[in-house]
């Protein structure tokens, strides 16, 4: 792997211990503790729970999770048996996010190439560790990428905009459309981030904000329904955003509000980037009506750090929505870029190698 300083790792294996080590995202930014987790039950808690969140993280950690399971039974006389009830259980978790599946799919296959290897556990925590690196490679790929693309478009400090947390903690320890922004950034192409809150979890102004400030990247804080009179100024060049699905045809689905953003800069503008690792295209949903939308509980809406904003009533609580191929301008992989992807151009960047 290149080398590279992750300032932001959201995720560790603890040798030592034997534990996958993963920083708490509810707790930021006020307080950076780490949770330990010991089996894939814990794992796929903390997936659910949203202590770790973020397509690419996720299937990180339940990769660590399907090793951790086998690590601690240490032998078994039919190990897909014994395992399947963990991966099963891991894949519960989140219902959206394609790289968790994918990530499982990986674990699946080598449980079965290896099923009969007396260092089975051994081999499935490398196969982690070897998700979790390239992970890293891909974002680090997606991030020079992406910044060239800005870069041809204007060489001059744009002001950007993102959605939700597609950075380091969303990932192996980079970022996605963070990535992105951070390659700009050190290119000397950011004038400024415009970051959304992210309502109702706030990952913009909790994490992404958070990610931004520790690098001294230029930032300012906007809520949500601000978006469009931001963009209507004109001079937002870039919006970014990172996926957690996207189907064959192009169609991406991201955190909620990421569908009005799409609308707002096609309207003012702006063009629209996509940033997301390969793992993220789900080649077996032909469009964005087959992906599974998440819907969480209400109390999320109702209820601020355990005081009620209103009264309890009826809510609708969709965590990510869909916006269409045709609102997209590029979409930035580690194969390559992809401009107005559709389902044609989609097939030929699965069908590379990937780019070096």
């Amino acid at each position: 792997m290149r080398e590279v300083t992750l300032d932001v790792v959201p995720l560790y294996w603890d040798e030592a211990q034997a534990r996958l080590m993963l920083l708490d995202q509810r707790r930021l930014p006020h307080a950076e503790e780490w949770l330990a987790c010991a089996n894939a039950a814990e794992v796929a808690r903390a997936i659910r729970e949203m202590v770790v969140r973020g397509a690419p993280a996720i299937g990180i950690a339940a990769a660590y999770g399907v090793a951790l399971e086998a690590l601690a039974l240490q032998h078994s006389d039919n190990w897909p048996a014994a395992l399947q009830p963990a991966i099963d259980q891991l894949a519960a978790s989140r219902p959206t996010a394609v790289n968790l599946f994918w990530a499982l799919k990986l674990m699946g296959e080598a449980l079965q190439r290896h099923a009969r290897q007396a260092d089975l556990p051994q081999r499935l925590l490398q196969l982690a560790e070897d998700i979790h690196q390239a992970d890293i490679e891909a974002s680090l790929s997606m991030g020079q990428l992406g910044a060239e693309l800005i870069a041809r478009h204007d060489r001059h400090p744009q002001r950007l905009m993102t959605h939700c947390n597609a950075g380091a903690l969303a990932t192996g320890g980079y970022g996605t459309a963070l990535g992105v922004i951070r390659a700009a950034h050190a290119a000397g192409l950011v004038e400024c981030v415009h970051v959304n809150e992210t309502r109702p979890w706030l990952q913009g102004s909790r994490l992404t904000a958070w990610e931004l400030l520790r690098e001294d990247i230029p930032l300012q804080l906007n809520v949500d329904s601000a978006a469009a009179h931001l963009l209507k100024a004109g001079d937002i060049s870039w919006v970014i955003v990172g996926a957690d699905r996207i189907a064959a045809n192009g169609d991406v689905a991201n955190k909620i509000g990421t569908y009005a953003l799409a609308v707002q800069a096609m309207h003012h503008g702006a063009r629209f980037m996509v940033v997301a690792p390969t793992s993220t295209i789900d080649m077996q949903l032909d469009c964005g009506e087959d992906i599974p939308i998440e819907e969480r509980d209400a109390e999320e809406l109702l209820v601020l750090n355990g005081q009620p904003l209103t009264v309890p009533m009826p809510v609708c609580n969709p965590v990510f929505d869909v916006t269409p191929a045709d609102l997209i301008d590029v979409l930035v992989t580690e194969k390559g870029i992809v401009e107005r992807p559709d389902a044609d151009s989609l097939a030929a960047l699965m069908s590379r190698d990937r780019l070096h």
